[in-house]
């Protein structure tokens, strides 16, 4: 036991030395973390509070147009821009300016847009009432609206280039949903003055909407927000980058004759390494803590929402234990195997990065292509990430984590085996 403390008191003081590596482990998390969180917060009210300017070109000049403009005006999230210097937009001009970036969407609409629904929509309802025999008497007029063929009518998106997909299909849907709206209230328009009836006969009011709930534990609404989901995974991240400091360590240990010399003493491998994995699981859980003390006392100072955590502490802790765990088995491996710092150090920098990116940590694994999603689940990013959701989110008990902290451990076993196997086998040739 003596030989352990001695051992890990040690690397301590190797590590208290490195004055720039304690900067990576401790300062780069938490500047990561609060950067990436007010980026993204500021982007959500962006998006929520700030009117995006919108090129409008009205051919149609009637009813469907006018009605067009009321609604986007009641959204409140668009600023519709009909001139530019003074001069009505064209179709052409709009193009231009989007193309250019100078706006993010242009929309065109078509003329004669409400005189062909009204042509479509009255031929459909004196179709339906003919069919019901309440046209008799205007069998002529019927046939003739039934034979006018309306050519369709498309309302044009322009969208700069640089837009992205989800801003794309966010304003394609909530316009194909204003028209849908529009066409079904000059249905019920024409049946209204076809059957000389009330306004207050048809009730144009939405029957069928949508309602977000969240999930309720214990009577409290549980409502995830940008740092329950940055946090975790920044903090997973910034543990997994353990692996630099700690394989560059066993590399300069090797190169140096450090090594050796601490072989010839009375000490087995066994301490050496357990010295290492002691030093660097607590240099992680001391990693994990500061950065839930930032999200539960600095945020709310920086107008972020704090860091609320629906399930247990101690399981949180148990979790990042495990994580701590995967990440020195991997920091263990690669060093064994490296055989300069140039080696070690950037392939390990790499190799967090790919396992944070399929892991989840960047972009969330629902939406990656199948192939991706099956390859996420061999990731120990994702592992623990799922972990810390159903601890954080999901208020998980033991047993649902079991599952996540199971496979962190037998890759940390299997890791550190592979790496024991590979010294002995090297030493022995």
């Amino acid at each position: 036991m003596y030989k352990l403390l001695s051992a890990t008191y040690k690397e301590f003081l190797l590590l208290k030395r490195d004055l720039g590596g304690l900067a990576i482990l401790f300062i780069m998390p938490l500047v990561l973390v609060i950067t990436v969180t007010l980026i993204q917060d500021s982007s959500f009210k962006q998006i929520n509070n700030v009117k995006i300017p919108v090129l409008f070109v009205d051919n149609d000049k009637d009813a469907i147009s006018k009605s067009i403009i009321d609604n986007l005006k009641e959204s409140k999230s668009f600023e519709l821009v009909t001139k530019i210097d003074k001069q009505e937009l064209d179709e052409a001009t709009a193009n231009n300016l989007v193309l250019k970036g100078k706006y993010k969407l242009a929309i065109i609409i078509p003329e004669n847009l409400t005189k062909a629904l009204q042509i479509k929509v009255n031929g459909n309802v004196k179709g339906i009432l003919d069919k019901f025999g309440l046209e008799d008497e205007e069998e002529n007029v019927t046939k003739k609206v039934k034979d006018t063929k309306v050519s369709t009518k498309e309302i044009k998106l322009y969208f700069d280039p640089a837009t992205q997909l989800a801003f794309k299909n966010g304003v394609k849907n909530a316009i194909d949903k204003m028209v849908s709206k529009i066409e079904t209230q000059s249905i019920y328009k024409v049946f209204q003055k076809e059957l000389e009836v009330e306004d207050a006969f048809f009730d144009q009011s939405s029957f069928i909407s949508f309602k977000e709930i969240n999930p309720r534990k214990k009577d409290a609404e549980i409502k995830p927000n940008s740092v329950q989901h940055n946090v975790p995974a920044w903090s997973l991240f910034a543990i997994f980058f353990i692996i630099i400091p700690l394989s560059i360590n066993i590399v300069k240990e090797k190169n140096q004759g450090t090594f050796v010399r601490l072989r010839t003493n009375p000490v087995s491998y066994a301490t050496i390494l357990g010295s290492k994995i002691l030093t660097y699981l607590t240099v992680t859980m001391i990693q994990f803590l500061s950065m839930l003390l930032i999200g539960i006392y600095v945020f709310p100072h920086l107008d972020l929402p704090p860091l609320t955590i629906h399930g247990s502490y101690f399981l949180l802790f148990l979790v990042a234990l495990f994580v701590g765990l995967a990440a020195i088995g991997l920091g263990i491996l690669l060093g064994t195997i490296a055989q300069t710092p140039e080696q070690s150090a950037p392939f390990g920098a790499t190799l967090v990065v790919i396992l944070a990116a399929i892991g989840g940590v960047w972009i969330p694994v629902f939406i990656m292509p199948k192939i991706m999603q099956i390859i996420a689940k061999i990731s120990p990013m994702n592992w623990g990430l799922n972990g810390f959701y159903d601890v954080i989110l999901r208020d998980a008990s033991l047993t649902d984590i079991l599952p996540e902290i199971g496979l962190l451990g037998l890759f940390f076993i299997t890791l550190l085996g592979i790496s024991l196997y590979y010294d002995k086998l090297k030493n022995a040739v």
